[in-house]
């Protein structure tokens, strides 16, 4: 089994504004086939919540949430297309890391709540309400639709130490076995 490989800050497709995927092609096996690498390579981190296409090099519209953040036994979720339609005026800085920007940290300003349309895997729009963490989420990871990172947005930054670093390459290494 392949895991496709998390590109990292500088390549190309994390910098620029993903495509939207008609939403014809949406149950294709193209497509499928794009989810499911963003699943397969989102289960071999440890520390990841959540994955955008451009972070397997694909500038596609699509990120997929663990399923985890939403509870113990659901499934990953993808949502394609999404846009935002509310948010709220509250904002927070919140600590985020990202799979594509290894071993740094940083806070940044979110709204507390968003509600976003997307389509699912079936293509049947959705309409989801999010708060704390999944409102976190999922403004990250729209903001890596539009070729924005965390450290483009983050107010400081940090590095994890030389120790936390090999404690997490050794549980990605053993994710991925």
């Amino acid at each position: 089994m392949n895991i496709p490989i998390i590109v990292q800050q500088g390549t190309e497709n994390l910098h620029k504004k993903a495509a939207e995927v008609p939403v014809s092609d949406i149950t294709s096996p193209e497509i499928k086939k794009v989810i499911t690498d963003m699943k397969l390579a989102l289960s071999g981190e440890p520390d990841g919540v959540a994955i955008a296409a451009p972070q397997i090099d694909i500038p596609l519209r699509i990120f997929v949430v663990a399923g985890f953040v939403f509870g113990k036994d659901e499934s990953d979720v993808a949502y394609i297309n999404p846009t935002f339609i509310k948010k709220s005026k509250k904002t927070e800085l919140m600590e985020e890391g990202c799979l594509s920007v290894r071993y740094t940290y940083g806070e940044v300003k979110r709204h507390l709540n968003v509600t976003i349309t997307a389509y699912n895997e079936d293509a049947e729009k959705i309409e989801r309400g999010a708060g704390g963490l999944l409102a976190h989420i999922f403004q990250h990871e729209t903001d890596h639709l539009d070729g924005v990172l965390f450290v483009d947005k983050a107010e400081s930054t940090n590095q994890m130490s030389e120790k936390e670093r090999k404690t997490l390459d050794k549980k990605r290494d053993d994710a991925k076995k």
